[in-house]
This record gives structure tokens, sequence and C-alpha cells, in this order.
């Protein structure tokens, strides 16, 4: 930047052609990391040269300003640095508003959270920029709460949103949030349910975080939103940016010997804090006497030989219903017991368990967990597994027909769709009981108890000198003869298959798949796939096959993701189960119109 001496008028409209053609070109890291360090030492007290820099950027054509803009917001230090370097820039040129307002904000989510800080502060250090940044929050808001946007656009992209909607938060004041509480509570209804509706777990957690950065603006003194969620860094940054920081916090890179110029100029702790912090604290004399009365000298008891007291479980069915359903639920550790005993008792009582199949099913869908156990939510499952096996088709037939009943959660109908694959796992696979053949012991050592008669064991003794002295060279691998067990799933993979697959079209009061609950149809497409896979060479299985072929064709074209790489899924699935033979006699036109979806 060159001085021009005696007070002569210029104009600087040839060295904005140069900024912005040197911009545009690529070389602005070269151009603006010199200029913008040095322009923001001239404009930090000097009013004529913030008036320069002003017209310096004002002067740059349209053609070439988004670089240069783009360039002094990723540059600048501070929203304040940035402030006084464009001035009104955004209020004045629509080209630098449409860069500010729209491109960086809403067609790009490549820049830093440093940039949307400095954006969006700058935007708000004006009376007449605060106009623009009310317009940035409900643009930003209608795109975070587009259901359209929230399926289309990558996770990077909500997040991005979501940091800047959280940042413009973190600038508004009393009289803007009471103008706009209204569209921010009725933003923040919708933007919710689209991401609680997405399938991602990302997406899921940001419209919560987002949700309840919202509800804690527009509800200062009422009840806010409060969800429950795994906390990440993720979403510890996205809360710390509700809360704005202050400028004096944000230390410009500057030359070494400007540093401790820098240094003394920011008050970080004030003098009587200071103070605060190194004097020593007096106490008074009231404060003193009390410690003297207090029961610090007291001796603990010693509790170190203490055993917890062991409560009993119920050895009978009859007497976990008992306990589950309420007649004794009072007594916690009583129930806790019992849920942790229950699939134990299941397993080694199977007669007793096919007596009470049903109600026993029923009261485990149910339950709910009264005390913290560890794994409460694995407890339960294995026992509604250990009850499926134990009596599949009774069991089956009352699941499969509560996941379309009414008054049921999503989160009970996905625990119906976990057991049911559970169990179909479990009966499917044989169990493995077999003896090895030849054992992996160690090498036989021959040492005879003190005592002992020896006469009774000489063949066993020269049997061992003769293995432990003969060389072979080769005695074949061990292997375990498999105790020959039928597959259980055979007789029972209908009564597991066909009432899932039979009303996912009807939908209900609170439960309909083909509308918002998507969620829980791809789980009951990805289930469908393993009941098929697990159905090999079982006799019903070519019947599934067909079934499901029909299934997938009535929704290829679904919109969500995940359910349609269910249905990829199931179609792997009945090529890999469903014999050669039968696909190409009974299934040949469905074949060939999935074969052209595919492709």
């Amino acid at each position: 930047v060159c001085f021009i001496p005696g007070g002569l008028d210029c104009s600087i409209s040839f060295v904005s052609h140069v900024l912005g053609k040197v911009c545009v070109h690529g070389r602005q890291k070269e151009i603006l990391g010199v200029l913008v360090p040095r322009l923001t030492d001239l404009t930090k007290s000097d009013c004529i040269w913030q008036r320069i820099c002003w017209r310096l950027v004002e002067c740059v054509p349209d053609r070439w300003m988004e670089a240069v803009v783009l360039g002094f917001v990723q540059r600048a230090p501070g929203a304040d640095v940035l402030s006084r370097l464009l001035g009104n820039l955004v209020v004045k040129n629509k080209k630098a508003q449409f860069v500010v307002t729209q491109k960086i904000l809403l067609l790009q989510y490549g820049h830093t959270t440093a940039v949307l800080q400095n954006l969006l502060g700058y935007l708000s250090l004006d009376g007449l920029r605060r106009a623009l940044l009310l317009r940035v929050l409900q643009e930003l808001l209608e795109t975070w709460s587009s259901n359209s946007a929230v399926k289309h656009s990558p996770a990077e992209q909500q997040l991005y949103i979501s940091k800047a909607i959280l940042i413009c938060l973190s600038h508004l004041k009393e009289p803007e949030i009471d103008s706009c509480r209204q569209e921010l509570l009725m933003s923040m209804m919708e933007g919710m349910k689209c991401h609680l509706d997405s399938s991602l777990p990302q997406l899921q957690r940001l419209g919560m975080v987002v949700a309840e950065s919202i509800s804690l603006k527009i509800n200062t003194e009422g009840p806010v939103l409060k969800f429950e969620y795994e906390e990440d860094d993720e979403t510890r940054e996205l809360k710390s940016l509700l809360v704005q920081t202050p400028s004096f916090f944000v230390v410009p890179s500057l030359p070494d010997d400007e540093s401790e110029k820098a240094g003394a100029a920011l008050p970080l702790v004030p003098e009587s804090n200071e103070k605060s912090h190194t004097a020593a604290p007096v106490m008074p004399d009231e404060e003193s006497d009390a410690e003297l009365d207090s029961d610090d000298d007291l001796l603990p008891y010693d509790m170190s030989e203490d055993k917890e007291l062991k409560i009993k479980a119920p050895v009978y069915i009859r007497d976990c219903i008992e306990v589950l359903t309420g007649s004794r639920s009072e007594d916690v550790d009583k129930w806790e017991a019992t849920v942790k005993a229950l699939e134990g008792l299941v397993r080694k009582n199977p007669a007793a368990t096919r007596e009470v199949n049903v109600e026993l099913a029923k009261i485990l869908l149910h339950l709910e967990e009264k005390t913290c156990i560890e794994g409460f939510v694995e407890l339960r499952q294995r026992a509604q597994v250990a009850v499926l096996t134990t009596d599949p088709i009774p069991v089956a037939e009352y699941l499969t027909s509560q996941f379309y009943s009414l008054n049921y959660s999503l989160r009970q109908r996905m625990d119906i769709l976990d057991v049911l694959v559970l169990a179909a796992q479990e009966l499917s696979c044989p169990k493995f009981h077999g003896k090895t053949k030849h054992s992996c012991a160690q090498k036989p050592c021959i040492q005879l108890p003190l005592g002992s008669d020896s006469s009774k064991d000489w063949r066993r003794i020269v049997d061992e000198r003769i293995k432990s002295k003969t060389r072979r060279f080769n005695m074949g691998q061990s292997h375990v003869e498999l105790a020959s067990r039928p597959n259980e799933f055979n007789s029972v993979a209908g009564y597991f298959f066909f009432p899932l697959i039979q009303h996912f079209d009807r939908p209900l009061t609170t439960f309909d798949l083909l509308g918002e609950d998507h969620l829980v149809l791809g789980r009951l497409v990805h289930t469908l796939a393993v009941l098929m896979y697990l159905a090999v060479n079982t006799v019903a299985v070519t019947a599934m096959g067909k079934a499901l072929l029909e299934f997938v064709w009535a929704l290829r074209f679904h919109t969500d993701s995940y359910v349609r790489q269910g249905l990829l899924s199931c179609i792997s699935s009945l090529l890999l189960s469903v014999p050669v033979e039968q696909i190409l006699t009974d299934m040949t036109e469905e074949l060939l119109e999935t074969q052209s979806w595919l492709g």
C-alpha cells in the first residue's frame, strides 16, 4: 500500500481491478496474505484508512467480487476486523450480498467454523447489516426444516447448516427473538420431525441438538426441550457455538515485534479479579468456631468386611411371572435377580415354559426397566429369544401379530424384529456336540502314583511308551464328529416370514410403514432378507422367495436409501437360498423384471 503525499485526491479503481484479477486467478493466498494483515493494522485507529479500504473492495468489478470477498472472509482474524475492512459492502453491492448471504452459507459447505463465525459475526456488528442476519437465519431454518433437503443433501452440508444456525442464534438479541418467536417455533417443530424421521443417527442427533438450542433461546423462562443422546466431539462443538465468544479472546496473527503490543492491549483478566485470586482468604471468627464444632474428627465405621446380601432368584417360571407382573414388584432386588435369571430358567425348563409361553412373551415385550440394571436391554432380549426358540410356533404367531397391532411404540416393533432374527439364527444353526478323534494332548509322560499297583495298567504303560517312540509322518488333522441334528427352522420358517410380509401396505392410526415410519420399514426389509437367507434348504424356501420378489417389486422406487439397500439384501438372500432350478422354473418373469430394475 503506497502513500500519496500532499493531500491529493486519487482513484483506487485500478488497484481494485488488479486485486480482483489476481484473486480470481487463484492468487488469493499470496496477495491477501500480505494485504489483510497490513490493512488490519492501518485501519485499527485511522478512519481515513478505513474509508480507503472500503473503496478498495467496493470498486472491484462484480465478476471478481466473489473471489475478493471470500478471500477477506477467510483471512480476517475476527468479525470485528472483517467489519473494519469491508464496512457495509453487503448493503451497497448486490453481488457481495449474494455471495455472503447465499452462496457461502447455502450453496457451499466446505468452509471452516471460523469462516462461519467471521461471516455471521460481521453481519451482526452493524444495525444496517442485522436485517440481513435475520434474513439469513430464516433461510437457513427453511433449508434445515425442509424434508427434501434432509433426504437429498449430504450429512456434511447438514452439519454446516446446523453450525450456521447456532452461530446466528448466538448473535440474536431479546427484541429480535421476540419478533420472530413464532417463526422459530414452527421451524423447530418441522425441522425436528424431518431429522428424527431420518434413518441416519448423525442427522437424528443434529436435529436434537439444534432443536434443543432453539428451544433454549425462545423459552427463556419456561421448560425447554431435552433429548437423550450420546455426546461426542461434534455435539460438544455445536453446543459451544451457541455461546458467543467475546471478540477480545480472538488473538490475530501479528508479527513478533507487535505481539507484545497486542498482549498489552488485551485485558484478559481484570486487576480486581487477579487480586481476588491471589489474596489469601480471611476467615471470620464465627466460621473458625464452626470449624471447631464440625464432626470431621469422628472416625468412620470399618466397612471393609461387610458383604452384600445376595437375593435368591426364583427357581420356577411361574414365580418369575409373579415378580415381573407386579404382585411382588415392590421388591426391587428380587425384580433384578429375576430379570438376570430368567433366560437360564427358560432354557432349563422347556416343558414349564411351553405352558405359559405366550403369556411370558407378552410380559417380556412390555417389560420396562424399573431400576438401572447393566445390560437390561440385552437381558430382556435374550430371555425373549429363549422363549421363542423353546416353543417357536405359538410365540412367533403372537409376536408377528403384535408387530402390526395398535398401541405399540416403534421401539417395541423393532424389538420384535430383532428377536425374530436372533431366534431364527439359533434355530437354523445346529449346536456342535462332538468328540475329537485325535486329541491334541501333551506328549505322554509316565508317572505312577505311590502305592499303586502297576501290574494292572501294564498295557496302558506299554502303549504310551510305543506311542512316544513312534515317528508318524502324517497324523491327519484332528476333526470334530458333528452330531447329526435336524434344522429346527425348517418346520417353522413360514411362521416367522409370511405374517410379516402380509400387512405392510395397510396403514394404522399410529403406524404407517409406507408413510413416515420408513425407519421401521427399512428394519423390516432387512429382517426379511435375513430370514430368507436362514431358510436355505427348507421346504418353504421357494414360496418365501416368490413372495419376497413381489414385496421387493412393490417397494423398488422407495425414496429412502436404507430401504433400497434392504431390498438389494433381499434379492441377494433369495439368489443364495432358493435353488437355481426353482428360480428358473417358478420365478422367471419376476427375475427378468428384477434384473431390468437392477440394471
